[in-house]
């Protein structure tokens, strides 16, 4: 099929002209493919992650190595979504760099900036390719097709009052598992 851009497009739902470069915080929910539960269960309000929701909580937390301009917040995996707040803070200028055998850097130049949907992007394609290692060498369940659904959530979160209610949301989201819309019944 080739590509009709008149039935061929998605209608964004980020804010239109708005930055996601910008220094700020983020509210952030990314869901399984088909809302598959494959990160562990909740027991009595509490999420007990399996090895595949321990390799998301690895993950997360080793973004910042990855991404120098972000700061992690409050971040927790459930049976088929991960929430979580980032800040970002900017890039840093690269400084002047040395010839190493041979190889020279350009000196003085700014990284591309990172953007919202760059870390959504890798923490996804990071923790893909760990599920997907992890279904073949620790027998995993398989996942129908996508570990991650396309798209995902993103709130700007413009104040401390949001920052706090975001906050509490993502600490109390186990509590109220039976009532989240992510919960597999919750759709019958």
């Amino acid at each position: 099929m080739t590509y009709n851009p008149d039935i061929h497009h998605r209608r964004s739902i980020r804010l239109r002209n708005f930055d996601y470069s910008s220094a700020g915080a983020y509210f952030v929910t990314a869901c399984t493919q088909e809302r598959a539960c494959i990160f562990g269960d909740i027991v009595d309000g509490v999420m007990v992650a399996n090895d595949a929701g321990r390799m998301v909580e690895s993950v997360w937390h080793g973004l910042p190595e990855r991404f120098s301009g972000m700061e992690l917040d409050t971040f927790v995996v459930m049976p088929n979504h991960v929430h979580f707040i980032m800040f970002l803070v900017g890039a840093p200028l690269v400084g002047a760099l040395t010839s190493t055998e041979g190889r020279n850097s350009r000196a003085g130049t700014r990284p591309a900036p990172t953007t919202v949907g760059d870390i959504v992007g890798a923490f996804k394609s990071m923790t893909t390719h760990k599920y997907t290692l992890g279904v073949s060498v620790s027998g995993w369940p398989s996942f129908p097709g996508r570990l991650w659904q396309r798209n995902y959530y993103e709130r700007v979160i413009r104040n401390e009052a949001e920052l706090d209610k975001f906050r509490t949301y993502i600490l109390h989201n186990p509590d109220r598992w039976f009532e989240d819309e992510e919960y597999p019944l919750s759709k019958t």
